[in-house]
């Protein structure tokens, strides 16, 4: 049986349509096209956008679009799928209710212990004597817990501060001022960066440096790339990338691919 891919690859070939007319008879761009053909639908767009391309390409090639969209489906990406609640937020939440109302006075009273004025305001669930209203042990525990994180952030604040006036009051030698123009600060070293040519199809690309005046420079790399061949390449300036055909090239960079932005023989910038 035929991928999705598949039968769309043979629909358009058999037209003897180009990824480039297919493109701008369907007003899709040719990179989306040509992921779909090869039975890749993760083009980080929403999926709305998906199907809807998805439709319009099988229309535009006269196949069967709900075969195609079911499909799809069938994938695993045609619905989403219920978000399930967190068990841990809810076993923590109960966990803490219980144990506060297991404990009752005990519990309550050794939270509050820090907070006198409302220790006096707590009241045992079992006594019938109690002149004032029940305190919710829970909200008890909550707030002797923030009372703890407080307490913490100011220790170390404290000890934050111990420590940079102590180190403020060493008896370091003090260095002689040196001026700027007599001693310059040494330049950086530039950065590094890479980046990585993939083959979508079938293409000869050419990277070159650009030069100061706008003109091509030293070539960095020439050659030709199959399909789903990958290249990486220095990117430590302003650079030209040629290639013969723009839809069968990305340009991937910290993970992420991006469109050449052009289709057929002609070039792009990069700075």
């Amino acid at each position: 049986m035929q991928s999705i891919g598949e039968r769309l690859e043979e629909a358009r070939k058999k037209k003897g349509i180009s990824i480039r007319e297919a493109a701008e008879a369907t007003k899709i761009r040719g990179d989306y096209l040509q992921q779909f053909e090869n039975n890749r639908f993760d083009i980080n767009l929403t999926e709305i956008y998906v199907r809807g391309f998805l439709r319009g390409y099988a229309t535009y090639l006269k196949l069967p679009v709900d075969k195609i969209l079911n499909d799809y489906a069938s994938l695993g990406r045609g619905e989403p799928r219920p978000r399930q609640p967190s068990r841990e937020i809810y076993g923590r939440m109960d966990v803490s209710v219980a144990s506060a109302e297991d404990r009752g006075e005990t519990a309550a009273e050794e939270v509050a212990a820090p907070q006198p004025a409302r220790r006096q305001a707590t009241v045992s669930r079992g006594s019938s004597s109690a002149a004032g209203p029940a305190i919710d042990p829970a909200l008890l525990f909550k707030l002797g817990k923030w009372g703890a994180f407080a307490l913490i952030a100011l220790l170390f604040i404290w000890g934050a501060t111990a420590i940079i006036r102590s180190g403020s009051g060493s008896s370091t030698p003090s260095r002689p001022a040196v001026s700027a123009a007599s001693n310059p600060p040494a330049a950086l070293p530039a950065v590094e960066r890479t980046i990585t040519l993939v083959a979508l199809d079938v293409v000869r690309v050419t990277v070159t440096r650009q030069n100061s005046d706008g003109s091509e420079g030293e070539i960095i790399y020439q050659g030709t790339l199959n399909r789903n061949q990958l290249k990486e390449v220095p990117w430590a300036g302003p650079i030209y990338i040629t290639a013969s055909a723009g839809e069968n090239l990305q340009i991937e960079y910290k993970g992420k691919r991006y469109p050449s932005g052009f289709t057929g023989a002609s070039r792009a910038q990069m700075k």
